[in-house]
């Protein structure tokens, strides 16, 4: 069993631990963390293969640290400080102290924001949340427009992800009774922080745009006809460029379309895989509906350009830090990690290149939360100041 340490010094105390028996890791993560007297929320994140026991890790951190708050959920990988562990049973944790009512978490959102008015609608009538730490499930119909109701009518700006498991989907939220530390599925769930929470966050794209931004000018839903008023397929030949476009099997998971976020001043988009190509109609189909008129680009995602964009977003964030961080937390996408970058501490490695061994946790998420969407193939880190 792998252990990381935590700093006993600091407001942000963060272990990890690896093993299938649960309560070994959970009692290893509790060695490590030390003493986190004054502590009030906590953070827990846990591979699938511990997914069964969920509750039962929770209700023995509660118990032990004193802790009642608790939010977090499933991936299919974990990071923690000292390591990024992948398809095993594994664990990550922190203890936090903030300022008494300078967060608030809310329970589980399925359809609408009535849970969270009732659980914390008088604590954003007083303090307002600059920022929302949000998990998800990723079965939940209504997900989109709870990331975007959320955002708009809370203020905030939302970071987090979508669970990822191979069994069950739970998340660490706040009970229908107010009480923290439950666990449920389903929905969308997570904290509020005040502004006078100190934050600062970013996100990388997975790929880089090989071409220009164009214009979808006929389509079907999620099927693109016609771009820049020529066959898709055409103008899709030309921005891959001829070695691809004279083997099309070699773009599956190379290349993207990137759909760009209209208004947005950071040349943001969203990337969605090619999910079929018809050489004869002259087609393509990707994985979200388009309408005509709408804009385009293509990507390309690989390791080389994923680590450039990131070590690029990272620098660009370190500039905007006037203070070395506390904590951080980092949601990164399960096609990112080992399968990208071939070493499944890579992204790590560069997050201490740029802040050093700040306490850290986070999961690989089914997909990625920022500001007011979901996104794929994306890294998004939150430092808390």
């Amino acid at each position: 069993m792998r252990t990381a340490s935590a700093p006993p010094d600091q407001p942000f105390h963060a272990a990890s631990a690896v093993g299938a028996d649960w309560g070994l890791a959970t009692k290893a993560c509790l060695d490590r963390l030390g003493p986190v007297a004054g502590c009030n929320l906590g953070l827990l994140y846990i591979t699938d293969g511990l997914a069964e026991h969920a509750t039962s890790i929770v209700t023995l951190l509660r118990g032990v640290t004193g802790v009642q708050d608790w939010v977090g959920t499933v991936g299919i990988g974990v990071v923690s400080t000292d390591g990024v562990f992948f398809d095993e049973p594994a664990m990550a944790v922190m203890a936090v102290r903030l300022p008494e009512d300078s967060f608030r978490l809310f329970p589980m959102l399925t359809t609408d924001l009535d849970p969270l008015r009732r659980a914390a609608g008088g604590w954003l009538d007083k303090h307002g949340a600059a920022l929302a730490l949000v998990h998800a499930d990723p079965r939940c119909q209504q997900l989109a427009s709870l990331v975007a109701s959320l955002s708009d009518s809370a203020s905030a700006f939302l970071v987090g992800g979508t669970s990822a498991s191979r069994a069950e989907f739970p998340q660490f939220a706040l009970a229908d009774d107010n009480s923290g530390g439950a666990v449920a599925d389903g929905g969308l769930s997570g904290v509020l922080f005040a502004p006078s929470v100190a934050v600062a966050t970013a996100k990388t794209q997975g790929c880089l745009p090989i071409g220009p931004k164009r214009t979808i000018t006929a389509s079907d839903d999620n099927v693109i006809l016609e771009i820049d008023g020529r066959p898709a397929l055409e103008v899709f030949k030309e921005d891959i460029g001829p070695d691809l476009a004279n083997d099309l099997r070699r773009v599956a998971g190379l290349i993207c379309a990137g759909l760009p976020i209209a208004g947005s001043d950071t040349q943001d988009y969203l990337v969605r895989d090619l999910i079929a190509i018809d050489p004869r109609a002259g087609w393509l189909s990707i994985a979200e509906p388009v309408t005509t008129g709408q804009s385009i680009l293509f990507t390309r995602r690989d390791g080389d350009n994923a680590a450039a964009d990131m070590r690029r977003t990272l620098a660009t964030l370190k500039k905007r830090v006037t203070s070395p961080p506390k904590g951080a937390v980092y949601v990164s996408c399960i096609a990112r990690g080992p399968s990208l970058f071939g070493d499944p501490n890579a992204e790590l490695a560069m997050i201490r290149e740029a802040f050093g061994d700040v306490p850290l946790v986070g999961f690989y998420a089914s997909g990625e939360i920022s500001h007011n969407r979901l996104y794929g193939y994306t890294g998004v880190l939150t430092l808390f100041l």
